[in-house]
């Protein structure tokens, strides 16, 4: 008797796209999901904000293709560029891994990608990461909701310059929000003093205490404090970089009641090697 299944066909692989947030920077913050969908890909599209170590997890034969974009800068790939590019190697029939800093979904452009591929008729998958929106803060020793001081947050993207006609943020909102809640900024080094000036000039106090926390959950990362009113020269007297967020809120306080736990780990396994 002839086996089951002789007779059938074989079909071609079919390709997909796997949208996956990496984390915010720590590569252990990957999840389970993303990391194996990374060790079984064909190809890898990665951005400049995923962590770098990952790629040692993928295979020898596997392609891998740097899309990152730089701030203010157009040397980056378009993305109409990445886009074309998922396509391409999805309907070659390989399994496409789309390696993203934080959550493909919070300013990460994923929604983009995914409307590209449903448009060509490409199979693509998300892969929801870790936000950098509330893990950075997390890393800073901030909790951003805490029963004892708000019961919302928000997080806003200060990617464009708050002079820009074309900006729509409701100001008054968020200044609100900064107050009452607690307010995130992501992407907000190069406009944060005109940012925290139009949030002042729409009600929220000077004295409103905030932070900056620099390549957050990384070994480099870096905090600063402050009040709004000054925090954008305390940013800048210590030269903060991006890849940086932005608190505003009375949770920043936390920091210093207990919560402060990773840059004083750190500090203390730095010690410990310069006694060796």
């Amino acid at each position: 008797m002839a086996k089951k299944g002789l007779n059938v066909t074989k079909q071609s692989k079919k390709g997909c796209v796997y949208l996956v947030g990496a984390g915010p920077g720590d590569a252990d913050l990957i999840t389970v999901k993303g990391m194996r969908l990374l060790q079984s890909a064909d190809v890898v599209l990665y951005d400049r904000l995923a962590p770098a170590e990952l790629l040692q997890h993928v295979r020898d034969d596997t392609e891998t293709i740097y899309v990152g974009k730089v701030p203010q800068k157009t040397n980056g790939k378009r993305q109409e560029h990445i886009n074309a590019l998922l396509i391409e190697h999805a309907q070659a029939g390989k399994s496409v891994v789309r390696l993203k800093g934080g959550d493909p979904f919070v300013f990460g452009r994923g929604g983009e990608e995914a409307l590209a591929c449903a448009e060509a008729g490409v199979e693509f998958e998300l892969v929801p990461g870790v936000s950098s929106s509330i893990a950075v803060p997390a890393y800073a020793g901030v909790s951003v909701t805490h029963r004892d001081y708000n019961t919302m947050f928000a997080v806003f993207s200060g990617h464009n310059d708050p002079a820009d006609q074309h900006d729509l943020a409701d100001y008054t909102a968020l200044a609100y929000i900064a107050e009452h809640g607690t307010l995130v900024i992501l992407m907000g080094v190069m406009f944060l003093d005109n940012i925290l000036a139009k949030l002042m000039a729409h009600g929220l106090p000077s004295t409103a205490p905030a932070m900056m926390i620099e390549q957050g959950t990384t070994q480099n990362q870096r905090v600063v404090e402050g009040a709004v009113g000054s925090l954008a020269q305390i940013a800048a007297e210590n030269s903060i970089k991006a890849p940086a967020a932005t608190v505003i809120g009375k949770v920043t306080e936390l920091r210093h009641k207990g919560m402060q736990w990773f840059d004083v780990k750190n500090f203390i396994h730095e010690e410990a090697e310069g006694e060796q």
